[in-house]
């Protein structure tokens, strides 16, 4: 298949043609390459991201037995502090933890922090808006997401990029690609023992000075008498500032960069504000930043008649979900407007993302003050490069000049 190799060594800068070509050609395809099933048609991705007795989110263990016996040894605190978070639990415990963390992430928190994101986006154009240009990956997508989901947890302001630094090193053993895991294993291993003794004094704090954030919140929560463990309470903290910024970056990025690429619909949005709302789902759709979810087979089944086998992983392709055209008409198109978009971006079921209401309004706010601070905003020549991996797609970079308003 056309850039199958390119595209499992996580340098595909456009999938999108090679995700049609095996959602025509092979929906449930086997991959030796990476020895999973690569499932990408919209209603058989529905269904792998849905909770069901055949295939588990507890799918850790799995990735560690891909690596030697020494590095595993090496990584255990590593392998330990990962099993914790929610995304890869199944119920029971994932539905205690997902009720304990909606007692502290509420609708009525998010809905409230509207004029602290219009503030702190003001405050950034203040500087941004003087130079005419900037790499709005850098100076934009990233910082925001970061300020908001630290100042939401509580986190202090000056650790805001070393605790980005300890993220970084955990998402990049979790897409690595190469046989060698022992390098990233290290780095990652690294990070989560100093998190995990810098979390143990900032948790202590809030227990002693209890503060409005959500560490707080988290660390008070209480369900039914049960409570969040340490390591949980950890896990989650962790969990939530990666899944608070990360996919966010790419949100605003790669929407703005579809956005150029379609001027049109860009000037569509400037003349109708209302289309917002329904653009901001149209990039989710079109260019997200979660490309696929693995489950693990708990026992044998069909699928796309293809026998599943018990133990083997099942790769979820979200971003050819997302353009498939049994579920979307033209999906190549990119429609600011576009009508029943009901996408795979945030997943679906029990492990639904709980900060979609977040990224939503994060992308709504950052849209409407870019168009009210600028005009003719350009790309710069030359390629907007992509972060390699083939979990997440974000820019790593993406200049642009702009006028001021």
């Amino acid at each position: 298949m056309n850039d199958y190799q390119t595209f499992f060594s996580g340098d595909l800068k456009d999938p999108y043609p090679l995700y049609h070509q095996l959602r025509s050609e092979d929906p449930v395809h086997w991959s030796n390459v990476v020895e999973s099933w690569i499932v990408t048609r919209y209603e058989d991705v529905a269904s792998v991201l849905q909770f069901s007795p055949e295939l588990s989110s507890n799918r850790i263990l799995s990735l560690f037995q891909l690596l030697s016996s020494d590095i595993q040894e090496q990584t255990k605190p590593l392998y330990h502090h990962l099993r914790e978070e929610m995304q890869y639990k199944d119920p029971p415990e994932h539905t205690r933890l997902r009720k304990l963390v909606n007692k502290a992430f509420t609708p009525r928190m998010i809905a409230a922090l509207r004029p602290r994101l219009e503030q702190v986006l003001n405050e950034m154009f203040q500087d941004l808006l003087k130079q005419g240009r900037m790499d709005f990956i850098r100076d934009f997508a990233y910082p925001f997401p970061v300020i908001v989901i630290c100042e939401l947890l509580g986190l202090p302001p000056e650790d805001r990029d070393q605790f980005k630094h300890w993220s970084d090193d955990i998402t990049a053993f979790l897409e690595a690609l190469s046989e060698d895991y022992s390098e990233v294993a290290a780095r990652a291993q690294s990070s989560v023992l100093s998190l995990q003794d810098y979390l143990g004094q900032l948790v202590a704090q809030r227990r002693q000075n209890p503060k409005d954030d959500l560490i707080t919140a988290l660390a008070s929560a209480v369900e039914e008498g049960e409570k969040l463990s340490e390591k949980e309470l950890h896990a989650m903290i962790v969990f939530l500032l990666f899944a608070g910024h990360e996919t966010t970056t790419g949100l605003l990025g790669n929407g703005l960069l579809a956005l150029l690429k379609h001027p049109e619909q860009l000037q569509r949005i400037r003349e109708n504000r209302s289309l917002i709302s329904s653009a901001v789902e149209e990039c989710l759709r079109y260019d997200g930043s979660i490309q696929r979810i693995s489950r693990l087979a708990t026992q044998d089944f069909e699928m796309g008649g293809k026998q599943i086998q018990q133990g083997q992983r099942v790769w979820g392709m979200i971003g050819a979900a997302n353009r498939d055209p049994m579920k979307f008409s033209e999906p190549d198109q990119f429609d600011v407007s576009r009508q029943d978009n009901r996408h795979l971006a945030f997943g679906t079921g029990i492990h639904f993302c709980i900060g979609a209401p977040l990224a939503r309004l994060e992308g709504e706010i950052a849209f409407n003050l870019l168009l009210d601070k600028m005009t003719d905003i350009q790309l710069q020549e030359g390629a907007a490069p992509w972060r390699k991996g083939i979990s997440l797609r974000i820019l790593e970079s993406l200049p642009i000049t702009f006028l001021p308003k």
